[in-house]
């Protein structure tokens, strides 16, 4: 995952089966209000959770490298052959066309079913693919979006760089036309999976002459083209994930352009119609799941006085509250959701799910550090996971826009409240 977001604000738009989702109208608005899966959505949970029952990988996922990549395009086939790859995908492009109720339910059961989800092939099913079936061309989709879904390729997305993080449209590196080729030259960073990706869906300029957001153009970068460097950066939780990207004199054939040159950022705003907040489901069910080994750990931990720690106020309490704070979570991103069945396009309040829960799940993680307390210095055994995931979790205050990048947005855009330095 690329770190994307609008510093400027200008023109970037950025758990349970007894808890149903409240359905979209589809019928003048009443008073009345249908808290009830239907009897079809019932049937698709207890398909998705007997298909992941009999199917979800036996071993555990590798955490890195070339490992990980073969362990998770295994798994995009196999989801594929079953029938559930491209879930949010329109049929006719080899998509479930699933609803977004039925995407929810979908997410839910993976988490309990501790079902990996989509790894490094995040980038190419949830941004590729779905910027391919609005703007691409009829050759376009009908390379990549085969490839994409049988869990044949990797891709990455070259939009950030140094300099040009959270205010993506300054970015500078530049293409210029020649002949029947863009040729590339520049710097991408926090590009995740570059080592792994054979293609890249990439952010350039192309007309540094008009404002800014009017000379970028979105193009499919083959990652084994002469003059690419890709350096692999290591993260505070030991993992290589993140990459440097170099571009010397790449030459990219004008016929990967998706959209029209210099239309980029309308093409890279696309995809948000197909971002609808369902992934979130699943995350937040890791978090409840996190909070729930958490009690257990406190359970058996020493604490003050010769108790255990679960029986101090002060962590009994913490821990409550947490507990609290992720059904409030939950019941937020079906509100989201719920909204975005009414909704062509997302709105702005996707940025208040984002914001509480990149949040909320680093309180999660800094109070497992300090159930921890000297544990929590040491890398393996019972704690390692709590550990890395402490270290993993701070980039989600960052990725996808930072959390003041979505209070601005939260503010200026749905709270209605003037921008910062505005007249």
């Amino acid at each position: 995952m690329d770190f994307l977001g609008s510093a400027d604000g200008a023109e970037d738009e950025d758990l349970l089966r007894d808890r149903p989702l409240p359905r979209a109208a589809t019928t003048p608005r009443t008073d009345a209000m249908d808290l009830r899966f239907s009897a079809a959505e019932n049937n698709f949970r207890e398909e998705a959770k007997d298909w992941l029952f009999a199917n979800k990988p036996k071993e555990t996922r590798p955490t890195d490298g070339e490992p990980m990549r073969a362990f998770d395009l295994d798994w995009q086939r196999r989801q594929y052959d079953g029938g559930w790859a491209g879930l949010a995908w329109p049929r006719e492009h080899g998509g479930r066309g699933a609803s977004l109720i039925e995407q929810l339910i979908w997410y839910e059961e993976c988490a309990r079913a501790n079902a990996p989800l989509q790894g490094c092939l995040t980038v190419a099913l949830n941004h590729g693919g779905p910027t391919l079936i609005a703007r691409g061309s009829e050759a376009q989709k009908a390379f990549h979006l085969p490839q994409i879904l049988r869990g044949e390729v990797v891709w990455c997305q070259g939009f950030s760089e140094p300099g040009s993080g959270s205010d993506l449209a300054s970015l500078r590196t530049r293409a210029e036309i020649d002949g029947e080729d863009l040729v590339v030259n520049g710097q991408k960073v926090w590009t995740s999976h570059a080592h792994l990706a054979r293609w890249q869906e990439l952010l350039v300029r192309t007309d540094p002459a008009v404002p800014k957001h009017r000379g970028l153009t979105w193009v499919i970068c083959d990652m084994t083209a002469p003059g690419i460097t890709v350096r692999p950066i290591r993260t505070l939780a030991g993992h290589h994930h993140f990459c440097e990207v170099f571009y010397d004199n790449v030459r990219i054939p004008l016929a990967n352009v998706v959209g029209a040159v210099n239309d980029g950022w309308r093409v890279a705003m696309s995809t948000l119609s197909f971002e609808r907040g369902t992934g979130y489901v699943a995350k937040q069910l890791d978090l409840a799941r996190a909070i729930e080994e958490l009690i257990s750990l406190a359970r058996e931990l020493p604490g003050p006085n010769g108790n255990v720690l679960l029986n101090d106020d002060e962590v009994a309490g913490d821990l409550a509250e947490l507990k609290a704070e992720v059904a409030a979570l939950r019941s937020m991103t079906y509100a989201q959701i719920s909204r975005c069945q009414r909704e062509a396009v997302p709105g702005p309040e996707g940025a208040i799910v984002a914001l509480y829960y990149g949040e909320l799940s680093q309180r999660v993680h800094r109070t497992a550090m300090r159930i921890l307390g000297p544990q929590g210095l040491m890398r393996g055994g019972a704690s390692e996971d709590l550990v890395g995931a402490f270290l993993h979790v701070f980039h989600e205050t960052i990725a996808g826009g930072t959390s003041e990048i979505r209070r601005n947005i939260i503010g200026e855009r749905v709270l209605g409240l003037p921008r910062v330095g505005a007249g």
